[in-house]
């Protein structure tokens, strides 16, 4: 029996496995891939508030939303002002929610007080999620980290008062910002969230890449919904296999030929979106993982070594798509399906 509905305001989310925002990886079409697969949601590359306000063509083009549905734009940013004309131009640009980005651990955006910097100030995380929510009529959501570090476990407390602003949903990765992407992502620590915000739509993010790892992760966390994150990474149709699961539906992979359809669409929509000569530096990463999904658990030869290689620096269109349906469907995968 399929499981209510998620509200955010007007916007019903089916399902409980969404495609976490992850920059430089969920383009606009990895995310209308993972959501044709399935996905009940999926959320946009970190967006630098001030750079979409203030009109940057890299900033327009992360926050894409065309054929995706529900639209989602995630923000970032430390000064109130520019999150409110961020969101003003998401929303006015078809977003359909607005998320704020709390969580993310890089260097480059916690040194600018952005990310999970904010989880050392609360006060004024507050007064950017004050000024998300009265610049927009879409819902606004958050996400963000068990807190700064050890020390400093405040995603309870900064979820509580997100909440009493107006923050429709929250999700948290289960790790600390001083972790970054070590060690393992305690979904149990997360259960503090749930009860400081009982009535509100909670995520779990941090570790998920399948099934069992979803089901663990809500029973751990008590959480709504799981966000997966770098599992998705050249198997965006694995975010829709766990959604069907927890559904109690077929949780089987997609067939070795629709896998390989989608590998070539994101592809091609990696150089429509770019032009050829930054998509083809941006597909690197996807086509390196699409070669190891197709490759799967066959066993590593001279001839697969040099395919796999040959696709992530090759920049002629023609040959890329090629050496994706050679691995996809000529090499021996006996053990890989």
């Amino acid at each position: 029996m399929a499981s209510p509905a998620l509200r955010l305001g007007p916007v019903a989310i089916a399902g409980r496995a969404f495609l976490a925002p992850m920059s430089g990886i969920t383009d606009v079409g990895m995310r209308r891939l993972a959501r044709r697969f399935g996905a009940s949601l999926v959320v946009s590359e970190m967006v630098a508030s001030d750079d979409l306000a203030c009109g940057d063509a890299e900033a327009r083009t992360r926050a894409e939303g065309e054929g995706v549905t529900p639209h989602v734009v995630q923000l970032a940013g430390c000064d109130p002002g520019w999150m409110a004309e961020g969101a003003r131009v998401a929303e006015a640009a078809g977003a359909h929610v607005i998320d704020i980005n709390m969580g993310c651990p890089a260097k480059r955006v916690t040194g600018g007080w952005s990310g999970s910097a904010l989880m050392r100030d609360l006060d004024h995380a507050l007064r950017l999620v004050e000024a998300t929510v009265a610049a927009v009529s879409v819902p606004v959501t958050l996400k963000m980290r068990l807190g700064w570090d050890e020390a400093s476990l405040n995603a309870p407390e900064l979820a509580r008062r997100a909440a009493a602003s107006g923050v429709r949903m929250v999700t948290v990765h289960g790790r600390t910002r001083q972790q970054f992407y070590k060690g393992q992502a305690d979904w149990r620590a997360v259960r503090a969230v749930r009860e400081a915000v009982p009535d509100l739509p909670l995520v779990v993010n941090g570790d998920i890449a399948s099934t069992a790892d979803a089901r663990d992760a809500l029973e751990a966390s008590g959480a709504d919904a799981v966000m997966v994150g770098r599992a998705a990474l050249g198997r965006p149709w694995c975010v829709g296999q766990i959604a069907r699961a927890l559904e109690g539906g077929d949780a089987a992979p997609p067939a070795r030929g629709e896998r390989l359809a989608g590998a070539i669409e994101h592809y091609e929509a990696l150089l429509a979106t770019y032009g050829l000569k930054v998509g083809v530096r941006h597909a690197r990463k996807h086509l390196a993982a699409y070669a190891d999904d197709a490759l799967g658990q066959a066993a590593p030869c001279a001839r697969t070594r040099e395919m796999r290689a040959r696709l992530v620096v090759s920049e002629a269109p023609a040959e890329v798509i090629q050496l994706l349906r050679k691995l996809y469907t000529d090499v021996d995968t006996s053990l890989a399906a």
